[in-house]
């Protein structure tokens, strides 16, 4: 059995229906993350893991152990929120020893895990600072530390980077995967984030009004979408309906299918490329906008807007108005649906045939 098992949770709010019927499961030592809009349920769905929202259906298991009705305060899990959550009236060292008094360890035991807790964040010279003598950063690594000091067997993370800086943001992002590591503490992660979650996790659950979208590694998730919102919300997808893939390339797919395209594998050019295997449409530049090293070019085709993702480079440019070409490979043309849909571009094309 997994380390924890949500078995057929459902919340509601009111008439609201938040987790409908979830069923996942998270290995030890794994940083899984809960990834979705808001209002998905993600954060709900830490909260019922913590003890801190009744589950109203289903129950969940940690290490074989159900621990659906168990006092929040016995579930021995750590947990750092959105905002940094510190007493302001404590210094660093009082904060970290405050869950290690319940635990009932002597003096010298708490001042050795608090020593090893503020070492692992680099913050030692800081054991004796108030929270108001700490900036942002700062004090959301002394909340990690006081979640991780008591040695929790599951650490929670309900988007803890939201409210710091971007540059920053990156940092702590580093930082806490190579704590998660160095601990080996099976870990659950919550974010809005597309590429907070690519870079942090081990496994992503995409979670879309209240239910499983998409469970996966990051990279499987990125390439491979099994559903519009899967595409739409993971890499920015050009999603074109089945009108709009027979109006580009004269191919007809199933009505219950679309055809996903991500904006990077698509090349530009002022001439045509004639390449085999390919698609290939001239359009109108409507516009770029540049996103560091990489060039996104708004285009129309035919009526329909198209992404497309470039290196930066001079000498690939294009201007406003510039009519150009562009070529993408069939293997990069990927069917998603409403719902989760192994088929493929030629069998969702066959089942059209069959349809007719």
């Amino acid at each position: 059995m997994a380390y924890i098992t949500f078995k057929n949770i459902n919340k509601s709010f009111g008439s609201l229906h938040v987790l409908k019927g979830i069923n996942l499961e998270v290995e030890k030592g794994e940083l899984l993350t809960l990834l979705g809009p808001s209002g998905c349920g993600k954060s709900t769905l830490l909260r019922c893991l913590a003890g801190l929202e009744e589950v109203q259906e289903g129950q969940i298991f940690l290490e074989d152990r159900d621990i659906t009705n168990l006092d929040a305060r016995l579930r021995q899990i750590g947990m750092v929120f959105q905002q940094y959550s510190l007493f302001p009236n404590m210094t660093v060292e009082q904060n970290l020893a405050f869950g290690l008094k319940i635990q009932k360890l002597s003096k010298e035991q708490m001042k050795e895990e608090i020593t090893k807790a503020l070492k692992m964040i680099g913050m030692e010279d800081k054991v004796n600072a108030y929270p108001s003598q700490l900036s942002g950063g700062q004090q959301q690594r002394v909340a990690l530390a006081r979640a991780i000091v008591t040695k929790p067997k599951v650490l929670l993370l309900d988007e803890p980077l939201s409210a710091i800086d971007a540059k920053l943001r990156k940092s702590l992002q580093i930082e806490i995967r190579r704590i998660q590591k160095e601990l080996n503490i099976t870990t659950i992660f919550v974010t809005h984030d597309q590429d907070e979650a690519m870079i942090m996790s081990d496994r992503i659950c995409l979670l879309n009004q209240g239910e499983i979208e998409q469970l996966g590694k990051p990279i499987d998730i990125y390439t491979e979408p099994k559903t519009k919102f899967a595409a739409g919300f993971i890499g920015n997808y050009n999603v074109l309906s089945p009108a709009e893939f027979s109006w580009l390339t004269g191919v007809k797919i199933a009505e219950e299918d679309s055809v996903a395209i991500r904006p990077e594998t698509i090349s530009l050019s002022k001439e045509k490329q004639n390449k085999l295997n390919s698609y290939e449409w001239k359009g109108t530049v409507l516009e770029s906008r540049s996103r560091g090293n990489v060039l996104r070019y708004t285009i129309d085709v035919n009526g329909i807007q198209i992404y497309a993702d470039t290196l930066f480079r001079s000498f690939s440019i294009f201007n406003d108005q510039d009519r150009i070409w562009l070529s993408v490979e069939k293997r990069n043309c990927l069917t998603v649906a409403e719902r989760q849909s192994a088929r493929t571009l030629t069998e969702s094309v066959n089942a059209e045939k069959q349809s007719a």
